[in-house]
């Protein structure tokens, strides 16, 4: 018992002189504004004395870059690689120590390194809206239909699917009846999340507003990081690789480039003889062909002398008035393979996710099965069986 003691003294002693090593930056306000590699958000960190460590995580990317944390009075700016972790403490009104950790969005590699070769797959239905809907199921009890989207991020449920259809609010008795408002911050634990063969433990869990037509959630991209998901419309199967398949007669590989978290590609009109080269999100959730941002649309003149198929006028929460219009354009070149007709809808207003870039919906890449490479960050298209089916706004 005296060698335990002794060796439990001389770990919190490691663990004291350790903390002492830590850079500290000070601060009189809890809000920080971060520059995560040139791209800068005001006030966007709240401090937290009682996380240790508040882990924020920077946008991924392959290659190294800096991260600078603004107090009210003081920064630090740290360099950023895949699989690095820097800790250090903002010292809050001269006596709270918030300790703080930046940390590279991908693992370390002996985190998603595997040498045994693995598979798993996953049933999926593609919907009317051409959502990939998936059956989930939660703590062996709750089943859920959630769609992948690879523009997003994560496990999110729905407020009213984790109301009506989990047990994840059992501990609110009260919220169940109606009597008081949900606490959506104070859930049951999820413990075990099934999709087909493939079972994730303790994933974390969100809630959101906002999800493909008729689904309880969505799975983003990165649950997969470091893997290769095949997406196979033939057979309507997710398969999820731990190394990149043998077998890829018919595929075209492009970069997958990274954009704050998302992933795109590029892609080029061809209107009249000219090209318009673009970056483009894949937004599988959506059910439209091609989403392009105001911003880029304009300084393209994209629009000019393309057959409009309809405007649509919509409202913000302010009421503020915006056009939304559909063009037919004539051409569109992907991974080599070219496009014809597709209906482009050209957003009105600022792109809700606070940068440019533009869009691929589903309605326009279910019709290659493909291979998102998360390892080496790589896309490989192959047109499928429904390569040659009408788009929606063109039946």
């Amino acid at each position: 018992m005296k060698y335990i003691c002794l060796f439990l003294c001389f770990l919190i002693t490691q663990q004291i002189l350790a903390q002492s090593k830590l850079p500290v930056i000070k601060a009189t306000s809890k809000t920080v504004s971060i520059n995560d590699g040139g791209y800068f958000d005001k006030n966007v960190w709240s401090l937290s004395p009682a996380a240790r460590p508040d882990v924020f995580t920077a946008d991924r990317t392959r290659k190294a870059k800096w991260v600078t944390f603004y107090t009210d009075i003081d920064s630090i700016r740290v360099k950023v690689k895949p699989g690095t972790r820097f800790n250090f403490i903002i010292l809050l009104n001269g006596k709270d120590s918030c300790y703080t950790q930046i940390a590279s969005a991908i693992p370390p590699d002996d985190k998603i390194k595997n040498k045994i070769l693995t598979t798993d797959t996953i049933p999926f239905k593609l919907t009317g809206f051409n959502a990939i809907k998936i059956v989930a199921v939660i703590n062996n009890t709750d089943t859920l239909n959630l769609h992948f989207d690879i523009s997003s991020f994560d496990f999110h449920l729905t407020r009213d699917a984790i109301l009506h259809k989990t047990k994840l609010l059992s501990n609110q008795p009260d919220a169940l009846a109606g009597k008081t408002r949900p606490n959506y911050k104070n859930l049951n634990k999820v413990f075990k999340l099934q999709m087909g063969n493939l079972v994730i433990n303790n994933p974390e869990v969100l809630t959101t507003n906002i999800t493909a037509h008729e689904m309880d959630g969505r799975i983003g991209w990165n649950v997969f990081e470091g893997k290769q998901v095949e997406v196979d419309y033939d057979h309507n199967l997710l398969i999820i690789h731990s190394e990149l398949p043998r077998a890829l007669n018919g595929y075209i590989r492009s970069k997958m480039e990274f954009a704050r978290s998302f992933p795109y590609i590029k892609g080029t009109f061809v209107i009249n003889g000219k090209k318009h080269t673009g970056n483009f999100s894949m937004d599988i959730g959506s059910e439209q062909a091609i989403i392009l941002d105001s911003t880029w649309a304009a300084r393209e003149k994209f629009a000019a002398n393309l057959k409009l198929i309809r405007t649509v006028i919509l409202h913000d929460p302010q009421g503020t008035a915006f056009e939304t219009r559909t063009v037919l354009s004539p051409a569109f070149n992907l991974n080599s393979f070219n496009l014809t007709n597709i209906p482009t809808l050209i957003l009105g207003s600022k792109n809700p996710v606070g940068f440019e870039i533009n869009y691929l919906g589903n309605d326009l890449l279910k019709r290659f099965n493909m291979i998102l490479d998360f390892k080496n960050d790589y896309l490989y298209l192959k047109p499928n069986k429904l390569t040659n089916i009408k788009y929606r706004d063109n039946s």
